[in-house]
């Protein structure tokens, strides 16, 4: 098995751990977990690629890696902020008991 196969073996593995916790959990703070490991699994995909693929020199792999690093950081600022203006008008973090959202 090459390298390259483990670290995709791995990413998919990340990937689908991350789904399954979008999927299945309540809570809206698992759920960001969730998203933030497929978003990892990205990342260790086009870390994979850059350093195993036929690419060449060139570092297109680590520049789209720092974009998705920065989208994620946005993600995840946003994503608590609005946890936490949900929790604060329905006291609960649960996602299925939030009916509506309005201003």
């Amino acid at each position: 098995m090459s390298p390259l196969t483990g670290y995709l073996v791995l990413s998919a593995a990340l990937f689908a751990t991350g789904l399954a916790g979008v999927l299945t959990r309540r809570n809206a703070i698992a759920v960001l977990i969730g998203v933030e490991l497929m978003l990892n699994a990205a990342n260790l995909n086009f870390v994979a690629f850059w350093r195993y693929g036929a690419g060449g020199p060139d570092a297109a792999g680590l520049v789209f890696v720092l974009f998705t690093i920065a989208v994620a950081a946005a993600e995840a600022a946003v994503g608590l902020a609005l946890v936490i203006a949900v929790y604060r008008h329905y006291r609960t973090a649960h996602v299925d008991e939030v009916k509506r959202l309005r201003g």
